[in-house]
């Protein structure tokens, strides 16, 4: 593989050119953004935990990965960008699992096993009809599944998730509907992909970080 040669995958870039997507590159600050509110919210509620830490800077990392692949657009700032969202989906749905649908490790480390295989099988599936956005849909399913069992018993960190997931159907909308609507809008929409999916990501760290789990004095600090 050439990890120099130029990838043109949206409707906004019609050259190799670094700003060649200035509305898809510049987007990417809502990450920055994201992980910058989190991390005030982290330091204001005096936590110390290094999961909701990790996956703050994860956020901030998935901004700057994305930059990278909006701009240099080749094979090796593919990697930039779909590693650090990879690991932010495994590792948020390992703290879900855990802290807030309640299961132990071993049966939480089995759901990522369960996930990854279904995530699998689901993009196969789905690749014909949603092309490289396909792969998001099973990130969808969990938000939602997993914000909907916790609504339904009663715990208030489930419509935070749910609200997430919300937002991220209308994101990864917007994802889908790039390349269509191309001719009648030449900036594109994988702009707004970004500015909304940054706001999922800030939900779903709002609730990581305000609902911890039930033994949070062993990991904040004291007052």
């Amino acid at each position: 593989m050439d990890w120099f040669a130029p990838i043109d995958l949206y409707c906004e870039r019609l050259g190799p050119g670094f700003w060649a997507e200035p509305f898809g590159a510049t987007s990417n600050l809502a990450f920055i953004g994201a992980a910058s509110l989190a991390g005030f919210l982290y330091r204001r509620e005096r936590s110390s935990d290094p999961a909701v830490a990790a996956l703050i800077a994860l956020v901030f990392v998935i901004g700057i990965g994305s930059f990278l692949f909006h701009t240099f657009a080749n094979g090796w700032s593919v990697l930039a960008d779909t590693i650090p969202i990879a690991v932010f989906i495994y590792g948020y749905l390992a703290l879900a699992l855990r802290r807030f649908v309640g299961i132990s490790w071993p049966a939480a480390l089995l759901g990522l096993v369960v996930f990854a295989a279904l995530s699998f099988a689901l993009e196969i599936g789905l690749r014909p009809f949603l092309g490289g956005s396909a792969g998001y849909v099973p990130a969808l399913f969990a938000m939602l599944g997993i914000g909907l069992l916790l609504f339904a018993r009663g715990r208030p960190v489930g419509g935070t998730i749910l609200a997430a997931g919300a937002i991220f159907l209308v994101s990864l909308g917007f994802r889908i509907a790039d390349l269509p609507l191309c001719p009648a809008l030449p900036i594109g929409t994988h702009f707004l992909w970004h500015i909304l999916n940054a706001t999922t990501l800030g939900l779903l760290l709002v609730a990581a970080i305000r609902y911890p789990p039930p033994d949070a004095a062993a990991i904040r600090q004291p007052s």
